[in-house]
């Protein structure tokens, strides 16, 4: 299963770099996070309502590389794209490319849906688990 990747814009601010005016590597972790938050939000999966019925997203595992910095001003496009969906994970191979098109980094990222209360694995609802598979 394959849904199409998803892009959204980033600006980089100048909280999000380092003495030395790059991107502070933590910092691409949030830019990937906004991107997943932001496709689902197209999916019109709003996770707040899903937070306070007691089901949330957690990452579980990432594999990032850093390919070349990041600076101050740059617009960035982050990607989206589901590599695997199965029972209570989603695994995404997503991406950051500079405003001339450069990819500056790579990410693999598993994510788990969760009882937040049990902090264990339940099943992605179904409505949750229906858009992604149409990828609408």
């Amino acid at each position: 299963m394959m849904v199409s990747e998803f892009s959204f814009p980033v600006r980089v601010y100048y909280e999000d770099t380092d003495a030395g005016g790059i991107v502070y590597y933590a910092n691409y972790l949030k830019f990937f996070e906004r991107a997943r938050t932001e496709w689902l939000r197209y999916l019109g999966v709003e996770q707040d309502g899903w937070l306070h019925a007691g089901t949330a997203f957690v990452v579980r595992h990432v594999v990032l590389d850093l390919k070349s910095p990041a600076r101050f001003n740059d617009l960035l496009t982050v990607t989206c794209e589901v590599t695997q969906q199965r029972k209570a994970s989603m695994s995404f191979w997503q991406t950051i490319r500079n405003q001339a098109g450069q990819l500056l980094c790579t990410a693999e990222v598993k994510a788990a849906c969760v009882s937040i209360q049990e902090m264990k694995p339940v099943a992605i609802p179904a409505p949750i688990a229906e858009v992604i598979a149409r990828g609408s």
